[in-house]
């Protein structure tokens, strides 16, 4: 699996974009890479985002996802 993680600028704010929503192909199952940390038994899904620093990219999520990846 794959590692990706935000572009910062240089004060270490993630950079953001809108885009069009026709531009947007498959949505990404993203697992947070936790290191050799253990995960909060409290946080909660919609957290998550926030919480990890990268993230693996999950190209067997299914069948259309591991074609786009490839």
């Amino acid at each position: 699996m794959w590692i990706v993680e935000p572009d910062l600028n240089n004060d270490g704010i993630p950079i953001c974009d809108i885009i069009h929503v026709e531009s947007i192909l498959r949505g990404a199952h993203l697992i947070g890479v936790a290191g050799r940390d253990f995960i909060p038994r409290n946080l909660r899904h919609y957290e998550s985002l926030d919480a990890f620093q990268s993230f693996y990219v999950n190209k067997y999520a299914d069948h259309h996802t591991h074609e786009i990846a490839f």
